[in-house]
């Protein structure tokens, strides 16, 4: 079936014309060329629709859609129109490898509905490669104890599992963590994650790291972490260390900004929660550390 899937690719954008030119350039690019691309447009000022018209091909459709600042809709938006095979998720300002479609719909052919494939993480001034998982990792329980383990824009999976479970959840207070809940959703119902070794795309990070970026996305995954601890079977002392966990990453975010008063304030709340979680004593110490060699930078970047 892999030949001849048709697959569509759900790009959503605001104002990120020259970035979008480059997606879709990558799209173009697939040696699968059985595809669909749908650009959702969250009503850009820039020239986005002249980037679309440019490429001149019928495969790209460009739909004017005011979400809000929910990504999620326009993600859904896509996902509920849908009548591809497949769903390949891209985010406007990154890209991918000409094999991206044809390897990842090879292994959806086993059998498995959703897979992930690795990035290269490129910021302006370096670039890493990142693979996802590991493996035991796809399941329900570890994925909601260990945190989010998948990527948005490395995503292919069966159209029918996002039809069926809804898509992203539009939950304010879900943003920006709203594709950690759909994964463990995945997970939960029972359906086949799989991952893939290869680089296939690349990932674009850049250079905000506000620390009241830090704290929405923190609230967004600690939101999306109670809400499934409501239902889960793990026990109180589980619960406590993904509590704890959450605060962590959060404290990690805050070092790395130089936020260290909001990075302080975490480690003692992972503390809280999980005091037998050896990495919350690392970081208070790298934090101590960091505090002797360099001037605080406490709040400026609120």
């Amino acid at each position: 079936m892999s030949s001849s899937a048709l697959v569509e690719v759900v790009i959503p954008t605001y104002n990120q014309a020259g970035f979008l030119r480059v997606a879709l350039q990558s799209v173009i690019a697939q040696d699968h060329q059985n595809w669909v691309a749908t650009v959702v447009n969250n009503l850009s000022s820039d020239h986005t629709h002249n980037v679309v018209q440019d490429f001149a091909d019928s495969r790209i459709r460009i739909v004017d859609f005011a979400n809000h600042g929910v990504i999620a809709a326009s993600r859904n938006l896509a996902i509920r129109d849908s009548r591809a095979d497949f769903i390949a998720f891209l985010d406007s300002d990154d890209w991918w490898q000409p094999t991206k479609l044809s390897t990842c719909l090879s292994r959806l052919d086993d059998g498995t509905d959703l897979v992930c494939h690795a990035e290269e993480w490129r910021s302006e001034h370096s670039s890493r490669v990142v693979r996802y998982g590991p493996q035991h990792r796809m399941e329900y329980e570890a994925m909601l104890l260990g945190g989010n383990c998948l990527s948005t824009s490395a995503i292919v999976g069966c159209t029918q599992v996002f039809q069926q479970l809804g898509g992203f959840s539009e939950r304010p207070d879900f943003v920006t963590a709203e594709d950690y809940d759909l994964w463990l959703r995945v997970a939960k119902s029972g359906h086949r994650i799989a991952l893939i070794d290869d680089v296939l795309g690349t990932f674009r990070i850049h250079s905000s790291s506000a620390s009241s970026s830090i704290a929405r996305n923190s609230a967004a995954e600690m939101t999306v972490v109670r809400e499934h601890l409501k239902t889960s079977r793990l026990g109180a002392r589980a619960q406590r260390q993904r509590l704890g966990l959450s605060h962590y990453s959060a404290a990690r975010a805050y070092q790395k900004s130089g936020d260290r008063a909001s990075a302080r304030r975490e480690f003692a709340l992972a503390w809280r929660h999980a005091p037998l979680f050896p990495r919350t004593y690392a970081g208070l110490f790298t934090l101590t550390l960091d505090s002797l060699r360099r001037p605080s930078r406490s709040g400026a970047a609120r």
